[in-house]
């Protein structure tokens, strides 16, 4: 893999996200019309046969909306498109995510280790299906319905890699205010503690708490995460206001490494953390 020093810098600009119409998802879009008139399939007929509203099909036709990988595969069979669809769903499931965060998305896929300090909200690979919603709806600017349906289930996907095998190595480093902050609600806070503590317990996970309490703090610079590729490349990746980059050149990567390392020496062990995060929830 040969990336230049710094990639993925972007201005996150909305007319490239999901949903406005974003290049990859238009042409897929006219490709899956085209396919559709061969076959003399009218909207209706087709929806009915992947079984999807034909207002849903002209979205993706319009490319207004990312389908997902089932329909993909449903769309192909019914058009007889011979794999010609189905060829496209690597590049369209990185289309779901924001412009700014997809070359960072293919990297944290198929990474071996996974490091992550978060000290906004709880990671994205942390979060259920309702905290993601949350987070998504209170976005400003506000996106549309589908957008935030769309980032959801972007999101619950990217959990996949805790059971991919082998299984990598993951790690976090929360501040103790993300997990005391509410977002959406007292019983979305619950199910998301709850949620956490599952995800603490497995074999290649480990969690760490930073105590509001510490006098030393190794990470006031703000939230970054390190990614080791299988070919043992080292990579920084850091996203502020949407606006991101990913660091290879060595010397900007070991500085995170080195921030990574005295953070979580600063938190709490993991058994620590798991206890704290129990009697978070015994608070409520």
């Amino acid at each position: 893999m040969d990336e230049p020093e710094q990639y993925g810098d972007t201005d996150g600009e909305e007319a490239t996200e999901p949903g406005a119409g974003g290049g990859y998802v238009v042409v897929f879009g006219q490709q899956l019309k085209a396919l559709r008139e061969r076959a003399g399939m009218d909207r209706s007929e087709f929806a009915s046969r992947v079984g999807y509203a034909p207002s849903t099909i002209a979205a993706f036709e319009q490319g207004k909306r990312i389908p997902l990988p089932t329909f993909i595969d449903q769309a192909d069979e019914v058009l007889d498109a011979g794999g010609t669809l189905k060829a496209a769903k690597k590049e369209i499931e990185r289309a779901q995510y924001p412009a700014f965060f997809q070359d960072a998305a293919r990297l944290e896929a198929q990474a071996v280790e996974l490091h992550v300090y978060a000290n906004q909200a709880v990671p994205g690979l942390l979060q259920t299906t309702e905290y993601a919603l949350a987070v998504f709806q209170m976005r400003r600017p506000l996106l549309d319905a589908d957008t935030v349906d769309q980032r959801v289930t972007a999101r619950l996907e990217r959990q996949a890699i805790f059971d991919r095998v082998p299984m990598p190595t993951v790690s976090f480093v929360i501040e103790e205010a993300v997990l005391r902050r509410p977002i959406g609600g007292w019983n979305v806070w619950r199910g998301q503690l709850e949620h956490l503590l599952l995800c603490g317990h497995r074999r290649n996970v480990e969690i760490q708490i930073m105590p509001m309490e510490r006098s030393e703090h190794a990470g006031l610079a703000g939230p970054f995460t390190l990614i080791e590729t299988q070919e043992g490349r080292r990579i920084a990746y850091v996203e502020v206001q949407r606006h991101s980059r990913l660091y290879t050149e060595r010397k900007p990567v070991r500085e995170f490494e080195e921030q990574y390392g005295i953070l979580r020496a600063q938190a709490l062990t993991p058994t620590e953390s798991l206890d704290f995060a129990e009697k978070l929830l015994g608070e409520r």
